[in-house]
C-alpha cells in the first residue's frame, strides 16, 4: 500500500516494509526513541494504513500523542472453545440474520486466520491419585460436551480461516509459545512481525517472545475475525527496568507475584509495559513467559520482552524450522527489534524493579495483587491455631483452614519447566522420606502442553509426582478456570455442616473468591512445589516455612529439607528438555488432515440444546432502542466488581437458577458441568448473571443489614429476591435497568457474558467510578452505555440507596460528558456529570447499532448486491 517503503529482505526472498525509513522521513532520528510497541505498531501502519492516513497516525507514535484513532490489524486470532465457541456461535446467527434478510450466509466468514483451541472444558472431576483420571476425565468431558463439540467440529469446515485444535492437547497460551507464534510472519512475500488478539485476559503470555498479543473480548474478536481494523490509540507504554538475580530458591511464581503486587501500586492498569534491563536479560523464556501471562492481574494490557539470543535459544530448542529461526533473528536485526537496538528507546515513565529483592511468595486471600510472603504467614493470621487444627485431624474431622485443593494448574506456571522440575523433585524427596498427601486434600497437575509429560519421563520424575497424588488429570485449563471438579460428598457435606474455614492452593494466575470451587472460602496462588508441600501439610493454619512436615528416624522435616537447589533443577532442565520433544507432539498435532465438509453454511441448531443455541441478538428487545430513561438500579456494587461476580465459570450447583433450569431440561445434576460451558445457550448463560455467591449487592437489604449473595432488591416493591427472579421480574415488566458501581468495575477474566448477560437483563447502562479495559470494551460491543464518575464523586457521596430512578442525557460523543439525572423517592432531581466511556467514534457507532454484531448486519447488508 505504501509502496516506497517496500524493500527486498537481505538473505531471504522476501520483502519487508522499511519503518524506520517511514518515521525517520517525519522526523530524523525518531524511530531510535521508539519504544517496541510502538515500532510494531509503526510497522502495521506502514504496510497496511492508507496512504493519507500514514503521517498522522505516525505523527501518533512519534510525538506520544493520544488524541487521535488509528488503526491495528492483528495477524491473527486465537480463541479457548469457551469464548472461541462463542464467538462462532454468534457467527452462526449472523449468517441466520443474514439469510434472513436475503443476503449471502456463505460470505460471513473469519478474514484473519483464527485459531481454536479446545481447552476451557474440562473438570477435574477425577483427581491425579487416580492412575485413570486422564482417561476417565477426558472421556467426561466428551460425553458432557457432545454438543459443543459437535457444534467446534461443524466451523472447522462451515467456516473459511479457521483451525481447531480439539481437546486434550493443552492450553491455548503454551501453545501458541511454544508452536502457534512464528514471532516473524511471511506471508504473500512480505515479512512482518506477528501480532494477535485472543479470547482470554491471559492471550499476553506470548509477548514474552516479543509478540505483541493481548486479551479482547469475543465480541471484540469477533470484529478482528471479520476483517475489521480494531481501532486503538496510543496506549501509555511504561518502561520496567528489572535489575539483580534472583536469589537462590526463588522461582518464577515467587518473581511474578511480587511484581504483580508493585505494578499494582504503580498504577499501570491499562498501560503497555516493556521489561528490559539486565534481569530480564538473565529470564529464560519461560520465565518471561511466567511474567507476561500474570499481566492482566497487575492490570496492563501488553507486558512486552525485546528479541534477543533467548528468544532464539527458544524457538531452536521447541524444535521450529533452523529456517523460521534464521529469519526471526535477521528481521529483528535489520529492523530495530533486537534488544541491542532498543537501548535509546524512550518511556513516558520508567519504573524499576530488583529481582533480588524477591522472598519466597504466595498471593490470598482472594486477589492475585495481595502478596502474601511465606515468612509472614503468621503476623499475617493466615497460619494460626495450628494445635487446635491438628487436634481436630486427630479426632478424625477436617481440620480447620483445610486445604481441600491443591493443583498444579495454569499456563502461568505449566509453560516453565523449571517450575515443573522444581515441584517433581520436591517430591522425589517427599516420597524418599515417607510424606504422604492428606487424604481430604483432592490434588491434580493439569500440564499446560504434552511436552510436559515427556521431559518429566525422561526425568524418572513423572512416577515421583503420581506417587504424591499429582498424577496428570489433563492437558487443559482446569482449577484455575474454576474447573476443579466435585469434591467428595463426604467431606463436603462436612465442610457445609460444619461451615468449615476450607481452602485451595493453586500455581494459578486467579484466586478471585468463589472462583476456584463454591466450598472453598478463599485461595492462594503459589508456586507448583508450594502446592505440593501444602497437600502435604493439609491446612492454611500451617506455617509452610516453620512447621514440622513430618518426623523421620526421629528428625524434623519442614520445607527447607525438601526444596531442591537451583544446580539440580537446572541441571534436569538442561538434560532433560528437547527439541524432538516438541516436535513429536506438535508436528501430528498440527497435521489437520481432511474432514467431511459441512452440508450448509446455516448451522442447524438443536433446539434441546442447553449448550448450543441461535443468538438472539437481532430480536425482540435487542432490536429496540434504548431509551436511557426511567432506569431502575439492578445492583449498587462496591469496588472491585470482577467478571466472576458478573458470570460466573465454575461448577453449576444444584439450587442455582442455572441448575433448576438444567434439572427441567432433563439434565443429570453429575452432567450440570460448568456455567462456562454453557455460554453457548442464553438461556443458560442469562442465569448465571450475578450468580456468584459473594456477590455484594449494597440492595440486598435484609433485617437492616447488607445480606451477601445472588440477590437483588426488585422496586419498587422493595422485595429481595434471588438475581435471577429479580431479573425475570424486570424482563416481564419491559423495565429498563442502571448498575452503580465503584471503582475498577469488571477486573478480571475477558468474559462476554459478563456484559451479554446484563444486556439481555435490560441492563442499558453502567455508572462506574472506574472500569477495567476489556470489560468495558465488551459493554460497549453489547450496546450498554459505560459512564464514569468524576473523581470524587461515587453512590456513597450521591447518598445511593436504590430506590431512585435514572435518566441519560446530552449528545453522546467519544469521551463526551453526559448528565446522569437522579430521581429521588421524594421528588427530588439531581444531576450528576459524568464522562462518556465512548472512547472513540468506532465505539459510539457500535453502540448507536445497539452492538458489534447489529453494526456489521447493517454495514454487511448495505454492502451486498440486491
Amino acid at each position: 500500500m505504501n509502496s516506497q517503503y517496500r524493500k527486498p529482505l537481505p538473505s531471504t526472498r522476501l520483502d519487508y516494509f522499511d519503518t524506520r525509513a517511514a518515521v525517520d522521513a517525519i522526523k530524523p532520528g525518531a524511530y531510535a526513541t521508539l519504544p517496541y510497541v510502538s515500532r510494531v505498531l509503526a510497522e502495521q501502519l506502514v504496510r497496511r494504513c492508507e496512504p493519507a492516513l500514514l503521517t498522522d497516525a505516525l505523527t501518533q507514535l512519534i510525538e506520544r500523542r493520544q488524541d487521535l484513532d488509528f488503526p491495528w490489524y492483528p495477524a491473527r486470532v486465537v480463541c479457548h472453545d469457551i469464548l472461541g465457541q462463542t464467538a462462532l456461535v454468534d457467527l452462526a446467527g449472523l449468517r441466520d440474520a443474514i439469510a434472513d434478510k436475503g443476503g449471502d450466509p456463505s460470505q460471513v466468514n473469519p478474514v484473519v486466520p483464527t485459531q481454536l483451541i479446545v481447552d476451557h472444558s474440562l473438570a477435574v472431576e477425577c483427581g491425579g491419585f487416580d492412575p485413570d483420571a486422564f482417561a476417565k476425565n477426558r472421556a467426561i468431558e466428551d460425553r458432557r460436551n457432545e454438543d459443543r463439540f459437535h457444534f467446534i467440529n461443524w466451523t472447522r469446515t462451515a467456516f473459511k480461516n479457521v483451525d481447531v485444535i480439539p481437546a486434550g492437547n493443552g492450553i491455548m497460551h503454551q501453545i501458541n509459545l511454544e508452536k502457534m507464534s512464528p514471532v516473524i510472519q511471511a506471508r504473500d512475500g512480505v515479512a512482518f512481525p506477528d501480532t494477535c488478539v485472543g479470547t482470554d485476559s491471559h492471550t499476553p503470555h506470548v509477548d514474552a517472545l516479543g509478540v505483541i498479543a493481548i486479551g479482547v473480548g469475543g465480541l471484540e474478536a469477533e470484529t478482528v475475525m471479520l476483517g475489521h481494523p480494531s481501532m486503538m490509540r496510543l496506549p501509555d507504554i511504561v518502561g520496567v527496568k528489572l535489575s539483580g538475580q534472583r536469589q537462590s530458591g526463588i522461582t518464577a511464581t515467587d518473581i511474578v507475584l511480587a511484581l504483580t503486587e508493585f505494578l499494582r501500586k504503580e498504577r499501570v492498569v491499562g498501560a503497555w509495559v516493556e521489561f528490559f534491563g539486565e534481569g530480564a536479560d538473565s529470564l529464560s523464556i519461560g520465565d518471561r513467559a511466567t511474567i507476561s501471562n500474570m499481566c492482566p492481574e497487575y492490570g496492563a494490557t501488553a507486558a512486552m520482552f525485546y528479541i534477543d539470543g533467548q528468544t532464539i535459544d527458544y524457538l531452536k530448542l521447541t524444535g521450529r524450522e533452523p529456517e523460521q529461526v534464521a529469519l526471526v533473528e535477521n528481521y529483528a536485526r535489520l529492523t530495530g527489534l533486537w534488544a541491542d537496538d532498543l537501548a535509546t528507546a524512550q518511556y513516558q515513565r520508567v519504573l524499576e524493579f530488583d529481582l533480588s529483592s524477591v522472598e519466597r511468595n504466595m498471593a490470598g486471600p482472594s486477589n492475585p495483587h495481595k502478596r502474601l510472603p511465606t515468612s509472614a504467614l503468621a503476623e499475617r493470621g493466615i497460619a494460626a491455631n495450628l494445635a487446635a487444627a491438628r487436634e481436630q485431624e486427630a479426632q478424625g474431622l477436617l481440620p480447620d483452614g483445610a486445604v481441600i485443593i491443591a493443583a498444579i494448574t495454569s499456563c502461568t506456571n505449566t509453560s516453565n519447566p523449571r517450575n515443573v522440575v522444581a515441584a517433581a523433585l520436591l517430591a522425589k524427596k517427599a516420597n524418599q522420606l515417607g510424606l504422604t498427601r492428606k487424604p481430604w486434600v483432592k490434588t491434580s497437575f493439569a500440564p499446560g502442553s504434552k511436552v510436559a509429560k515427556l521431559y518429566l519421563e525422561d526425568a524418572g520424575l513423572l512416577g515421583e509426582l503420581e506417587q504424591l497424588g499429582f498424577g496428570i488429570v489433563a492437558y487443559a485449563c482446569t482449577t484455575c478456570n474454576g474447573m476443579s471438579g466435585a469434591l467428595d460428598p463426604a467431606i463436603q457435606q462436612e465442610i457445609i455442616d460444619r461451615d468449615l474455614y476450607a481452602t485451595a492452593v493453586l500455581s494459578g494466575n486467579r484466586n478471585f473468591d468463589g472462583r476456584i470451587h463454591p466450598y472453598a472460602k478463599q485461595a492462594f496462588l503459589a508456586s507448583p512445589p508450594l502446592v505440593v508441600a501444602y497437600a502435604i501439610a493439609g491446612t492454611m493454619r500451617f506455617d509452610i516455612e516453620r512447621d514440622v512436615l513430618g518426623v523421620v528416624d526421629g528428625r524434623e522435616i519442614r520445607l527447607k529439607d525438601l526444596w531442591p537447589s537451583d544446580e539440580e533443577i537446572d541441571a534436569i532442565v538442561a538434560a532433560s528438555v528437547k527439541p524432538e520433544q516438541f516436535q513429536q507432539i506438535y508436528i501430528p498435532m498440527f497435521d489437520l488432515g481432511t474432514a467431511e465438509q459441512a452440508k450448509s453454511p446455516l448451522y442447524d441448531w438443536r433446539p434441546q440444546s442447553t449448550y448450543i443455541r441461535r443468538p438472539p441478538y437481532w430480536e425482540g428487545a435487542l432490536a429496540g432502542e434504548r431509551t436511557l430513561r426511567g432506569m431502575r438500579p439492578l445492583a449498587l456494587l462496591p469496588d472491585n466488581i470482577t467478571t466472576d461476580h458478573l458470570s460466573p465459570s465454575n461448577a453449576i450447583l444444584a439450587n442455582s437458577a442455572a441448575g433448576e433450569y438444567l434439572a427441567k431440561m432433563g439434565l443429570p445434576e453429575e452432567d450440570f458441568n460448568s456455567y462456562a460451558t454453557h455460554r453457548g445457550d442464553h438461556l443458560t448463560a442469562q442465569r448465571a448473571t450475578f450468580a456468584n455467591p459473594q456477590l455484594v449487592n449494597e440492595m440486598a437489604v435484609v433485617n437492616g443489614e447488607v445480606k451477601k449473595g445472588s440477590l437483588a432488591r426488585v422496586e419498587p416493591d422493595g422485595q429481595v429476591m434471588r438475581m435471577w427472579e429479580a431479573i425475570e421480574t424486570y424482563m416481564q415488566r419491559k423495565q429498563p435497568l442502571i448498575i452503580v458501581a465503584g471503582a475498577d468495575y469488571g477486573q478480571g477474566s475477558s468474559r462476554d457474558w459478563a456484559a451479554k448477560g446484563v444486556r439481555l437483563a435490560g441492563v442499558e447502562a453502567i455508572a462506574a467510578e472506574g472500569f477495567e479495559r476489556i470489560h468495558r470494551t465488551n459493554l460497549v460491543g453489547m450496546g450498554v452505555l459505560p459512564l464514569e464518575f468524576k473523581p470524587g464523586v461515587n453512590r456513597k457521596t450521591l447518598n445511593l440507596d436504590g430506590s431512585e430512578t435514572y435518566d441519560v442525557e446530552g449528545d453522546i460523543a467519544p469521551r463526551g460528558e453526559l448528565t446522569l439525572v437522579i430521581h429521588r423517592q421524594n421528588g427530588e432531581r439531581v444531576a450528576v456529570p459524568m464522562t462518556c466511556r465512548l472512547d472513540t467514534a468506532a465505539e459510539v457507532r457500535v453502540y448507536q447499532a445497539g452492538g458489534v454484531l447489529q453494526r456489521f448486519a447493517q454495514d454487511f447488508l448495505a454492502g451486498q448486491p440486491a
